[in-house]
């Protein structure tokens, strides 16, 4: 198995910054803000042959009592009990504070093996500078730069150094067979409430404040069988309304989470009904190509007129959903998960599905003979043959002469014809149109 490395330290010590160091990447959010981080972030890295998997934490505070402090100190806890090595990080150029104290009390009592870690420390030398840090009592103080990349490998090979790891790991081969699902809406929605509920345990932070979610999460998770990516990602709002720096960033990572998705599970509020924030998610995925799946949550909280409501308002406001398949749930209550599960895998099916040449030009000409497309200008449109030109979403790519006089109305037709045929449902279906050229168009000119 691979070692778990976790990141633990206050606010704006350069966790989020280490980890993006570690792992090769730049999933965790980093600015100039403390606070940023609120949820267990995991991701992988690698030296040399041997695999590992980091986890990020907020800004540890562990007599933190009530809010969204206690919350985050419960996220970090977890994180450390999950971890082989604990990477404690302090701030080298800020110095010791009374929190450092109280995070290194708590994991000298936890036990763990435990790397005290001074970042920040490009351009100073070890010696009288880091000397304070050695009243933590967890040992050598270990400088490293994150943002520079100072320091980081020895740090991880100072980690392997206190496990046993075997002298050649086996080389990890990905499951094609695994679905990305990303759990979008608005802010509030009950995004991570909903994971939690399928996972069985408080995996994120699901607090009663709006935007409590600000990274986008994934969680491994399998189900009879089938292996998921669960993604939560942070609420989206309208462009307008997003003032802080630090929610700007939240929204580009919501949008690469829906982009890197293979299924996305859009969750609405059956209190507020849909809103312009939803239409502009939903939009933004169906742009991106992928598969879809509708979930009112708090449907419990609602009286039979507002249900009413909630349906009409999504008929009406988004009608272009046509393919997704919608649910009525309560994630709180555990109440009608079973067949989003059903929709989600059907939406997964539909996306990759492989249709054969001679099966798609069979149903063209079939669709052509049951009604033909209307005659632009001197000429009637000629459908040839169809091929599939890509999945994720399904493209379908159709052949012959005066096709850009094909009408929106006419595609619609081709698209519901192969919709049945393949029975796709959850996902959007591109019909691209290409027309042959005219080999004697040069003569005729001449």
């Amino acid at each position: 198995m691979k070692p778990v490395l976790a990141l633990v330290g206050r606010p704006n010590v350069g966790k989020s910054t280490l980890f993006n160091r570690l792992t090769q990447t730049r999933d965790a959010i980093v600015a100039d803000f403390a606070g940023l981080t609120r949820d267990r972030h995991y991701g992988n890295g690698k030296l040399g042959r041997q695999e590992f998997i980091v986890i990020d934490t907020g800004g540890f505070e562990p007599d933190a009592s009530s809010g969204i402090y206690k919350e985050m100190a419960k996220q970090t806890q977890q994180a450390v009990a999950e971890a082989d090595v604990v990477f404690f990080v302090v701030d080298a150029r800020g110095g010791l504070s009374a929190q450092d104290h109280d995070i290194a009390t708590y994991l000298r009592k936890i036990g763990k093996p435990c790397l005290l870690v001074a970042n920040k420390a490009e351009g100073m030398r070890e010696g009288i500078q880091l000397s304070e840090f050695y009243e933590l009592g967890l040992g050598e103080v270990i400088a490293i730069s994150a943002s520079h990349g100072q320091g980081t490998r020895g740090l991880v090979e100072l980690a392997f150094g206190l496990l046993h790891l075997p002298d050649e790991p086996q080389d990890a081969v990905e499951d094609p067979s695994l679905v990305r699902l990303a759990v979008a809406g608005r802010p509030n929605v009950g995004k991570s409430t909903l994971i939690n509920t399928w996972l069985g345990e408080e995996r994120l932070v699901a607090f009663d404040m709006p935007g409590t979610t600000r990274d986008a999460i994934s969680v491994p998770f399998e189900r009879q069988g089938q292996k998921f990516e669960l993604i939560d990602t942070a609420g989206l709002r309208r462009k307008g309304k997003v003032f802080e720096a630090i929610e700007k960033f939240s929204v580009v990572k919501t949008l690469q989470a829906i982009e890197s998705a293979n299924v996305v599970l859009l969750l609405l509020d059956a209190e507020q009904g849909v809103t312009d924030q939803d239409a502009h998610i939903a939009g933004y995925a169906l742009e991106s190509g992928r598969a879809m799946v509708l979930a009112v949550n708090k449907w419990d909280a609602v009286d039979d007129y507002q249900r009413q409501w909630v349906q009409r308002s999504i008929e009406n406001r988004l009608p272009f959903l046509g393919f997704a398949n919608m649910h009525f749930i309560s994630a709180k209550k555990r109440q009608g998960l079973g067949p989003v599960w059903a929709s989600i895998v059907q939406a997964h099916k539909s996306a990759m599905c492989k249709m054969s040449t001679p099966i798609l030009t069979r149903l063209l000409l079939e669709a052509v003979q049951f009604q033909s497309p209307q005659r632009g200008g001197m000429y009637r449109p000629k459908l040839r043959y169809a091929h599939q030109g890509g999945m994720n979403p399904p493209v379908i790519v159709i052949h012959g002469n005066s096709l850009e006089h094909v009408t929106d109305t006419y595609k619609r037709f081709l698209e519901g014809r192969f919709r049945k045929a393949f029975n796709l449902s959850g996902t959007p279906l591109r019909i691209e149109m290409k027309t042959s050229s005219n080999p004697f168009a040069d003569k005729e000119t001449a």
